[in-house]
């Protein structure tokens, strides 16, 4: 994130621009898409076509590594070096 006192972004809509690749056009749309952003990751929720939440998630390298030590799969290694027994 560029602003480091920024913790967190959070809006209920997003604004997607695309060029179109044949006619190298510029579209433009506002679409109804929670948006959450941290260090750790992108979400965004909506409904599929159904009705149904549909949810999509990309993690930070940042935030991969930490999903990686909450399952277990991480070094062994004792960060705080007060933890291992």
């Amino acid at each position: 994130m560029e602003n480091n006192n920024i913790k967190e972004i959070r809006a209920s809509e997003v604004t997607v621009e695309v060029k179109d690749a044949l006619t190298g056009q510029v579209f433009r749309r506002t679409l109804p898409i929670d948006y959450v952003e941290t260090a750790n990751a992108l979400r965004l929720m909506a409904e599929d076509a159904h009705g149904n939440p549909a949810e999509l998630v990309f993690f930070s390298s940042k935030g991969l590594g930490r999903l990686r030590d909450l399952t277990g799969g991480g070094p062994d290694a004792d960060p705080c070096g007060g933890h291992a027994g």
